[in-house]
């Protein structure tokens, strides 16, 4: 007995370390790390990544990627655009979650790395940059010495950080510095060659050769041809006469110069006013004035009088925008939009819209001007309303935000970089009504918030907001009455009363001892699908009928007495008890054989040995068994008077 109790108390101790050891491992981890991290894995590495605190999960991210603390420091890059509230590293696991496997991949693409709008980063791609891999760029040999320091962790040729976005960062400097690193002076991300086709960009008044006329329209390799390194030459060229360009065709004829009789309008006329420099007088003619003929300002030919021409509309009457610039601190001067090249296209850009009420972001700094004021020539308006988003833009959601407290603000879920993408976080989610809790947290928006069928427009606000709004009654009503015990705030629990958000197969809120048939003894070890069986052979428990199931012994057991016992065979319970099937609880003293004296020890295999076959498997009959002492004894049993002192009467 003493070596039996031993041999228990090792068996609990062993049982209990064993416990032990796998909640203090799952308590030290939740999971292996993903590859990137695989380096920290080990409990002593914990502190690496995690903050020991009391307070809200804190996160030391930021200390191994330098290169996004310092994007987020300068306000700069793809992850200063994203909210950062919330403790250290909180905003980083939002995206980048880990102890999700090795071959977790930490880095989503939103949606894809092809479809990845650039423009979130500051650098947007527009031209010939829109069809260029990302790789041609992001890779080590562009990297500055700068940002390699923060980058000393990784390969760089798989990072993504680090680029300038400046043109020589890629590009070779055809022009080796002549022109400083500003390419896009001349240059276009539409066409590197076709330089002449960026000339708004390049304000060649600004030289000591402004171009007027049709100098404006010559492409610029006719004049900057290359020099004897093969290079475009941009300084030492001649022109300060017109031979030094084109040949003379009267051979030398007139010693004045060109200038005297033609103009860069045009080479075929020459009437007085290419004679006439009127540069010199207090109005140069620029631009469309040198297309203009002298008659137009200078009526009657009386070329004396007096013209006023400080404002364009000393000229250009009525005004044609009506008078809706006249209140601004310029007076609506019309030089403000306009240059003598042209009255279309306007100069007026989003940096100079930036100053009005409604400063364009992207995506609205690449609408068409003509898309929001609609061209109605001299009723065209510009004064518009814009302080609602739908002033503009249909109510994608159809009135669903209309009321309080959105009141169709669209901006308080959107912004103006991209409609698809929303600021809508979770933790404003655990605002709503509908907090997200245990799996719910992992699903995507679109899982819920869908379009119904027979409509186009996604359901953000429901009705109902139980389980089966969105999930199958898989059970078909059995728990209906459940399903209907109301909450602390008097709401349905839904399946909920049974079932947890954790996971679908969590059942720690069922309680089996309010039901018919309350658990006990052994029946608490047995699985739910030996009693509550799947039909048709499924191995899940969708189609169970819960309320079917078996309640008496002989519905689940098999009657291994083969019905020897009568109706107490439906009632094994008269014999045994569900903690335990041996011993049996049968009191022989009922019987017509009670057990008394030597016969109380006597092991019950002792006597009922019978066994027959029934159906093939023998079974042990208690009936008949022999109760006459010789049937067991033998016949050589001594008489009373025959027994010696001592021994038992």
């Amino acid at each position: 007995m003493e070596g039996t109790t031993r041999s228990l108390v090792w068996w609990l101790l062993v049982t209990c370390a064993l416990c032990f050891t796998r909640v203090a491992n799952a308590q030290i981890s939740p999971g292996p790390l993903a590859r990137p991290h695989e380096s920290l894995s080990g409990a002593a590495n914990c502190i690496k990544c995690h903050e020991v605190s009391t307070k809200a999960p804190s996160f030391r991210c930021l200390e191994c990627h330098r290169e996004i603390a310092a994007e987020l420091q300068q306000n700069k890059g793809l992850h200063a655009t994203f909210p950062r509230s919330g403790p250290p590293g909180a905003a980083c696991v939002k995206c980048h979650s880990d102890h999700n496997g090795a071959d977790f991949a930490m880095v989503r693409w939103d949606p894809t790395p092809k479809g990845f709008d650039h423009a979130k980063t500051g650098y947007m791609l527009d031209g010939k940059h829109v069809g260029v891999a990302c790789r041609t760029c992001h890779t080590a040999q562009h990297i500055s010495a700068s940002a390699r320091a923060l980058l000393t962790r990784k390969d760089l040729n798989r990072t993504w950080f680090g680029l300038s976005p400046s043109c020589i960062t890629c590009h070779e400097d055809k022009h080796q510095g002549r022109f400083g690193t500003e390419c896009k002076t001349c240059h276009s991300t539409t066409d590197w060659k076709a330089a002449t086709i960026n000339r708004e960009n390049f304000d060649h008044s600004k030289t000591r050769y402004p171009l007027t006329g049709e100098h404006r329209h010559v492409l610029c390799e006719k004049c900057h041809t290359s020099g004897t390194d093969g290079l475009p030459r941009y300084t030492g060229l001649k022109f300060s006469s017109c031979s030094d360009c084109h040949s003379d065709p009267h051979k030398g004829e007139f010693k004045q110069g060109c200038e005297s009789c033609h103009a860069t309008s045009t080479w075929k006329k020459s009437t007085f006013t290419s004679t006439f420099d009127h540069s010199k007088t207090k109005f140069p003619l620029l631009g469309k004035h040198l297309e203009v003929s002298c008659i137009t300002c200078h009526q009657g030919e009386n070329f004396r009088a007096p013209i006023a021409h400080d404002l364009c509309s000393d000229c250009h009457k009525p005004d044609p925008h009506g008078g809706q610039f006249l209140k601004r601190a310029d007076g609506g001067r019309c030089e403000s939009c306009h240059t003598v090249q042209g009255w279309i296209p306007s100069k007026h850009a989003a940096a100079d819209h930036a100053k009005t009420g409604f400063p364009l972001v992207s995506p609205h700094a690449k609408v068409p001007c003509a898309s929001c004021h609609t061209p109605a020539g001299k009723a065209t308006r510009y004064k518009i309303k814009f302080a609602l988003c739908v002033d503009c833009h249909k109510d994608e959601h159809e009135g669903q935000f209309a009321g309080g407290p959105w009141e169709n603000r669209c901006e308080r879920c959107h912004d103006g970089a991209t409609f698809k993408a929303t600021s809508f976080s979770l933790t404003k989610h655990q605002k709503s009504s509908f907090p997200l809790t245990g799996g719910h947290e992992a699903v995507a928006c679109i899982d819920c918030h869908k379009a119904p069928t027979g409509s186009k427009v996604a359901l953000y606000h429901f009705s109902h907001l139980g389980c089966t709004t969105c999930h199958e009654d898989v059970h078909k009503g059995q728990f209906a009455g459940r399903m209907a015990t109301p909450d602390a705030t008097g709401k349905p629990l839904g399946c909920g009363v049974c079932h947890s958000t954790k996971e679908w197969k969590d059942l720690a809120k069922f309680d089996h001892s309010r039901t018919d048939f309350p658990l006990i003894g052994s029946h608490r070890a047995v699985a739910c699908a030996d009693c509550h069986k799947p039909p048709n052979m499924e191995l899940t428990m969708v189609h169970v009928k819960f309320t079917r199931a078996p309640k008496a012994c002989n519905e689940c057991h098999e009657n291994p007495h083969a019905d020897q016992f009568g109706t107490r065979g439906s009632n094994c319970a008269t014999c045994h008890n569900s903690n335990k099937w041996r011993p049996s609880l049968f009191d022989h003293d009922k019987t017509a054989f009670p057990l008394q004296g030597g016969h109380e020890d006597v092991a019950c295999s002792a006597c009922h040995t019978l066994k027959k076959p029934v159906n093939g498997t023998l079974v042990l009959f208690y009936k008949p068994t022999p109760t006459a002492c010789e049937a067991c004894h033998g016949a050589n049993i001594p008489k009373a008077s025959e027994r010696k002192d001592g021994e038992s009467k």
